[in-house]
């Protein structure tokens, strides 16, 4: 069962971090410097937030997949839709390990859909950081280039190669 995913950027983690810890009546999963992020079972989500270089706000939506076949069912619906702007595979976004399919709604809202394999230590891998510039948290142009650059948005259907240092 896939759960949805919200992740939001915040001002003052720490005032937000009380504050979404009452409105869920539950203390965060994890805790970072920068980040935070609950498991909900009630509502099923995956709840994130973020203090970073970039205007509060909703960053973007995303659904969680359980297993590889549900990521995959996920990423077929979203090539059939032509919606596909970048597809990552080992990538480390958020603090985890993760596959990923990103895509945009037909209002510019960016969706991610994922599977993670496990945590990491660090908010990207040192060679994933954004490069200077970039408005992304993760995703489309984020990772690996600024906006505008020409990696910053692979063809629909490519897949970046961010684990192994650049964007292909």
């Amino acid at each position: 069962m896939k759960r949805f995913h919200v992740h939001v950027n915040v001002r003052d983690l720490d005032a937000s971090i009380r504050f979404y810890a009452q409105l869920f009546g539950a203390a965060p999963s994890v805790v970072k410097g920068d980040y935070a992020k609950w498991m909900l079972d009630d509502p099923r989500l995956n709840f994130a937030i973020s203090q970073r270089e970039r205007a509060p706000g909703v960053d973007h939506l995303g659904l969680q997949a359980e297993d590889a076949a549900e990521l995959e069912a996920i990423g077929d619906r979203l090539k059939a839709a032509d919606a596909v702007a970048l597809a990552e595979t080992g990538t480390t976004c958020c603090y985890a390990h993760s596959d990923k399919y990103w895509a945009e709604d037909p209002q510019g809202l960016r969706w991610e859909s994922f599977l993670t394999h496990g945590v990491a230590t660090t908010y990207y891998a040192p060679h994933e950081a954004p490069a200077a510039g970039a408005t992304a948290c993760c995703g489309p142009g984020a990772a690996c280039a600024a906006p505008g650059s020409a990696a910053a948005a692979p063809a629909v259907g490519t897949v970046a190669a961010c684990g192994s240092g650049g964007c292909a």
